[in-house]
């Protein structure tokens, strides 16, 4: 199967701390047990049906995680785990990046320059291409874009008959 995931006593007291425990929660040992094979699927990327036995129940265990990601465990933990390194001056600030992809900005936040002219010009362009597109779709919507008549009078032949037929 998997190799086991081991924390260290230290790392696990101070997940522990992250985790709630509830009225009925499980005994902490069984928490650490969980966090363990929640670590051993990610690190695998094995299915949850595939977890070994000896995490738990792979149904409990991801149940638990869905649990602990609905509370916000998972972000509560990492940002203990930067507040920890920024305490024995660990953090490295220089490897935090943003995912471009996901963020919008503004033409001139990329540096470039337009002359007016030349952004009116773009402005007045792109409405023409929005009037073009929106009256393109309103004749296409239209009363002649109705079904069109076969020609010779024919019917499609589902009653048998032809039009002319009488």
């Amino acid at each position: 199967m998997g190799e086991r995931v081991q924390l260290t006593y230290a790392e696990g007291e101070f997940i522990a701390s992250y985790l709630p425990i509830g009225e009925y929660s499980p005994y902490p040992e069984r928490l650490r047990q969980q966090f363990e094979g929640v670590i051993w699927r990610f690190k695998t990327g094995g299915r949850w049906r595939e977890m070994p036995t000896e995490f738990g129940a792979w149904s409990t265990v991801h149940n638990r995680f869905r649990q602990w990601r609905d509370a916000r465990v998972f972000e509560a933990l990492m940002e203990g785990l930067i507040a920890e390194a920024a305490k024995r001056g660990e953090v490295d600030l220089s490897l935090v990046s943003i995912d471009s992809t996901t963020v919008r900005a503004h033409h001139g936040a990329a540096g470039t320059h337009w002359d007016e002219d030349v952004l009116t010009a773009l402005e007045k362009a792109a409405a023409e291409a929005e009037k073009a597109r929106s009256k393109g779709a309103t004749a296409a919507s239209g009363p002649d874009t109705g079904p069109k008549a076969i020609p010779g009078g024919k019917r499609d032949g589902a009653s048998g008959g032809d039009a002319d037929s009488g």
